[in-house]
């Protein structure tokens, strides 16, 4: 559950099977805050709204109830016609809109709807929604982005720890000589790699939070985990420190040339097409 800020009034945002719903019970407070359901249902028994909603429906659900949108269609707009969220969800199977109790319940529409709900309530409202829920998406975007490149660094690692584990540290070892060990495998990548140890950056980045590998771009890391593989299977074969770091730090020069060539980058991308 996410929050956004439109026009001073806080809009919960929940994704469901990777579709946005924005809460409208949230948005109808800004046309009046002691009213919210009656809005909704206000919204709901307009005779565009029916239409929209359905034509959303059956472009986006196959379960779908046509002939129960028709004959809600058919009501719409008469001073009889009443129409619930609920109601809608439950007579024609509907997808588009979510009720939802508890904490942060209210009535949801999938973003589309959502738009379309704050259009009938002022288009001002609905252009700064779609502003900070564009927001919200690109900063979810760029956390996504980071996460990535770290858990790039991640894939390998068990394979790396466990490989110094059972070829590299002697029995009985005490926490801190073990430590030492893992700190120095890691430097190995760190040298073959950056070109320096964990420490070395340390000294030479003052103030700066995080690690060496904090701050590598995506080409780095790619390369990062490769070498977490390889080095893992050097120590199974009983190769020395030194020789190894020889090895990997001739495959990340080959490896790095290689992941930011764009030139060789957009051939294979041409070859593909």
């Amino acid at each position: 559950m996410a929050k956004i800020k439109v026009l001073e009034k806080e809009i919960a945002v929940h994704t469901l099977q990777d579709v946005d719903y924005i809460c409208i019970t949230d948005m109808a407070r800004y046309k009046d805050a002691e009213r919210t359901d009656y809005i909704i249902q206000n919204w709901l028994r307009n005779r565009n709204t029916i239409e929209f909603l359905g034509i959303w429906e059956q472009l986006n659900n196959p379960d779908f109830k046509p002939i129960e949108f028709d004959g809600f269609r058919k009501q719409a707009g008469l001073n009889s016609f009443s129409l619930t969220a609920k109601r809608w969800i439950e007579t024609t199977n509907a997808i588009g809109l979510k009720s939802k109790a508890g904490r942060y319940g209210g009535t949801y529409a999938q973003k589309d709807i959502a738009f379309e709900f704050a259009s009938w309530i002022s288009v001002e409202f609905k252009l700064y929604l779609i502003k900070e829920f564009q927001r919200l998406k690109d900063d979810e975007r760029k956390q996504l982005g980071w996460d990535i490149r770290r858990n790039l660094t991640k894939i390998n690692y068990r394979i790396h720890t466990d490989a110094i584990k059972e070829n590299l540290i002697p029995p009985k070892l005490t926490p801190r000589q073990t430590n030492l060990i893992y700190a120095s495998e890691a430097d190995v990548l760190n040298m073959a790699l950056f070109g320096m140890t964990a420490k070395e950056w340390r000294d030479s980045h003052p103030g700066e939070k995080g690690n060496i590998r904090d701050y590598a771009n995506v080409s780095q890391l790619v390369c990062l985990s490769n070498l977490e593989n390889l080095n893992a299977l050097f120590i199974q074969e009983k190769a020395p420190q030194s020789e190894r770091l020889r090895k990997l730090n001739q495959i990340a020069i080959q490896q790095m040339k290689l992941l930011t060539d764009d030139s060789r980058i957009k051939r294979l991308e041409d070859g593909d097409k």
